[in-house]
């Protein structure tokens, strides 16, 4: 359940943002850096991810659209997961729109196979053409998660995939969330199975695995 009509973050503008901090943050996460942006060291960090959540309303759009701006002038990575939740924005069109709009300044993108269909509006989210059409020019990684089955990655050469690991799902969310955190081939098995025990708990940050218990969970048959 979600509550931002408005919260916090969605009050967040663009003339609050602090660019010029000292502290330094490996990884910067757009959810995070709204209550804690004057803390967190926007520009210091390596990775700036971000959602499309926080497009849905002003000013929080504007604020969002500045500091991913701002992060890719600066050189840092942008990670971008639309994490797509179609009953908070005003219609599907301005959540496609919004969620493309903000879609060519990524390095990384992760996606699911239904916000592949939505995006493509319903075209077959396994088809390797149709999901081509979503690479821009400057992306360095597209990967397409397919729920138990594993997920896919795109660069500009070559693509690929990586089986899941088949687990008893509880709750789904934070499943994407866990995903996100490591990436490609051998990095994609690990992801996968990240996303993967974390269905088997209950909760978004409670059900995130251990390290150690993913690669007990990769030495299994």
């Amino acid at each position: 359940m979600f509550y931002s009509n408005p919260s916090a973050d969605m009050l967040l503008q663009p003339s609050e943002l602090d660019f010029d901090l000292k502290k330094r943050s490996e990884i910067l996460v757009y959810h995070l850096i709204l209550p804690f942006c004057k803390t967190s060291g926007c520009m210091k960090a390596k990775v700036f991810h971000y959602g499309s959540i926080g497009l849905i309303t002003e000013p929080c759009k504007s604020a969002h659209i500045a500091a991913a701006n701002a992060a890719k002038e600066a050189g840092v990575i942008l990670s971008y997961d639309p994490n797509l939740r179609l009953p908070l924005w005003p219609s599907a069109e301005s959540a496609r729109e919004g969620i493309l709009g903000i879609w060519d300044v990524a390095d990384i993108i992760k996606i699911s196979e239904e916000e592949t269909s939505f995006l493509t509006q319903g075209e077959d989210p396994f088809d390797d053409a149709v999901v081509r059409k979503l690479f821009h020019p400057n992306l360095k990684l597209l990967l397409v998660t397919e729920g138990p089955y594993g997920c896919r990655y795109y660069t500009k050469e070559f693509n690929g995939r990586v089986d899941g690991l088949k687990v008893d799902a509880v709750d789904t969310t934070g499943a994407g969330d866990a995903f996100n955190e490591v990436r490609l081939r051998e990095a994609l098995k690990f992801a996968n199975a990240c996303g993967a025990l974390t269905l088997t708990e209950r909760g978004a940050i409670p059900a995130l695995p251990s390290r150690e218990a993913v690669l007990n969970a990769l030495l299994k048959p």
